[in-house]
């Protein structure tokens, strides 16, 4: 089964967080769009870490990026309606885009993407 990784919930898994290690366990079967992974490399380098050979270590992990393309692009811009009472970025619409595309679940830290109901699967690494 293959599944969509949000920034957030990479992120869980690189800085130890809780829900990383449910992370840790999908990583062979990941994907991750360019527009998040781009946040991920953001975030870490505002952390004072290093991200050379991140990506290498990552990819050696079994995760996969997906280019961000135009579909993807039209249906972020689609998701902005049903999404932006909770107030989701061009980020998170980015993966849920992919995760559309792809046709399976979007792996997140976003406690507020419970509230989706976008006909596929979104699974909340917190509590």
């Amino acid at each position: 089964m293959i599944v969509v990784l949000d920034a957030s919930a990479l992120l869980a898994f690189l800085q130890d967080e809780p829900g990383g290690d449910e992370v840790r366990g999908l990583l062979s079967q990941s994907l991750i769009s360019t527009v998040n992974w781009s946040e991920v490399v953001q975030k870490t380098l505002a952390k004072g870490a290093d991200a050379s050979g991140l990506w290498e270590d990552l990819a050696a992990l079994g995760v996969r990026l997906q280019p961000f393309t135009r579909e993807q692009a039209e249906a972020a811009g689609r998701l902005w309606l049903p999404t932006r009472a909770l107030g989701l970025s061009l980020g998170d619409r980015a993966c849920l885009a992919l995760g559309l595309q792809m046709g399976c679940p979007v792996i997140t830290a976003d406690k507020a993407w419970q509230a989706l109901n976008l006909g596929f699967g979104i699974r909340v690494i917190r509590p």
